[in-house]
């Protein structure tokens, strides 16, 4: 029965990587229609979400959800009235896990505004930022190794007129990375991710500053969860539904829940998230989609701040914690899974919450960057979305 096992497992794999191959023309020179026909549904009865168009589904939670445009989401922050629900309404943004409160006090010295003119030096600054931390992950994670095919240079690729660059690495042995993108946007947006793969339960990495006005940026960080504890469900008072409601299953998303709080949630990281020094900075407020609340965890952050001298180097400080927060617990060996059932689970599940991941930075990039523009960028950040590797002896 093992050998059976493993070797379904080695076919699966072996697909995926050869599925993968066929993504790199399409970032590079437009859409290939090839990948886009769909929708195709799978065994599993999920929808191929590789086909970025909206899918609208009987259950919710298969579905992509349309996002509001950018224009009316600012109309919603300044107080106007929202647009007229979507026939499929979006869950309730109550039941999003609890966004840290923007600190009280402003940094020390936030410096002078910039300006609508400083905003490409920002950028860069951050981009260069940014590049400094893949270093670093590179030098304690020697295994990891550029994508070639994945990654865009120059002119390869432009957004609103703008040159996208694109760093894709992974570490298909046992670092374990499956995916590691550093995404940069000219005088747009600096961005990384990284997706782990199922040999560890160290949480993918979600650091992205982006232009959201002339003289206002957005910082989102984000500690995803690898195991499902039901986040999405949670109440208006901050409680989850207990056995009366979802049976024994409940005991295993508590019990998933609470290992991420003690092994990554703890009160140090909390305290970081919850007091970044950025003057002027007020929380998004936004009605996320069933895809944000399936994939956002419970630390996710997301801060709208003016632009200053002293809020980017805030910014830039709290990117790098984050960076040093993720290496620490990749090199931990008390976040390696069991080899047998345990991996094999977790492939399932990263397999799955990689689509919808996608799904939600689909919204996210199109509302930003327009229908084009944000679904190339979205391909190019999330990778190969069949691809996550086992690696190892497993």
């Amino acid at each position: 029965m093992m050998i059976l096992t493993n070797l379904a497992l080695l076919v699966h794999i072996t697909s995926a990587f050869q599925t993968a191959r066929h993504f790199s023309p399409a970032m590079k020179s437009g859409l290939s229609t090839a990948l886009f026909n769909g929708p195709e549904i799978g065994a599993g009865g999920m929808a191929d979400t590789r086909n970025p168009d909206a899918l609208q589904h009987e259950d919710a939670r298969k579905s992509i959800s349309a996002a509001p445009s950018f224009e009316e989401y600012l109309k919603m922050r300044d107080g106007a009235a929202a647009p007229a629900p979507a026939p499929a309404a979006p869950a309730p943004a109550a039941s999003t896990p609890s966004t840290p409160a923007a600190p009280a006090a402003a940094a020390a010295s936030s410096g002078p505004e910039i300006g609508a003119g400083g905003m490409a030096e920002a950028i860069s600054n951050l981009a260069s930022s940014q590049e400094t931390s893949i270093q670093k992950i590179q030098s304690t994670i020697p295994d990891l190794e550029v994508k070639p095919d994945f990654t865009w240079k120059g002119n390869d690729v432009i957004v609103e007129s703008c040159p996208a660059t694109l760093d894709a690495r992974d570490a298909a042995g046992p670092a374990n990375v499956a995916w590691l993108s550093s995404l940069c946007v000219e005088t747009k947006m600096s961005s990384l991710q990284i997706f782990n793969g199922p040999l560890n339960d160290v949480p993918h990495l979600v650091s992205r500053c982006v232009v959201i006005a002339p003289d206002k940026l957005r910082l989102t960080i984000d500690f995803r969860p690898r195991a499902y504890g039901a986040y999405e469900m949670r109440k208006p008072d901050g409680s989850y539904p207990g056995p009366e409601e979802l049976g024994r299953k409940s005991f295993e998303y508590s019990g998933a829940r609470s290992d991420y709080d003690k092994k990554f949630g703890t009160e140090d990281v909390k305290q970081f998230l919850s007091s970044i020094p950025l003057d002027g900075a007020t929380p998004v407020v936004d009605t996320p989609s069933e895809l944000d609340l399936l994939t956002r965890g419970p630390l996710y952050t997301s801060l709208d701040f003016p632009l200053t001298d002293g809020n980017i180097a805030s910014v830039i400080k709290a990117r790098e914690q984050v960076v040093d927060y993720w290496l620490k617990w990749s090199q931990e060996s008390e976040h390696e899974h069991r080899p047998g059932a345990p991996v094999n689970s977790q492939y399932v599940y990263d397999t799955k919450y990689k689509q919808n991941a996608f799904g939600a930075l689909m919204n996210e990039y199109t509302t930003l960057f327009g229908a084009d523009g944000g679904k190339q960028l979205a391909i190019g950040d999330s990778g190969p979305l069949d691809e996550a590797y086992v690696g190892g002896a497993s």
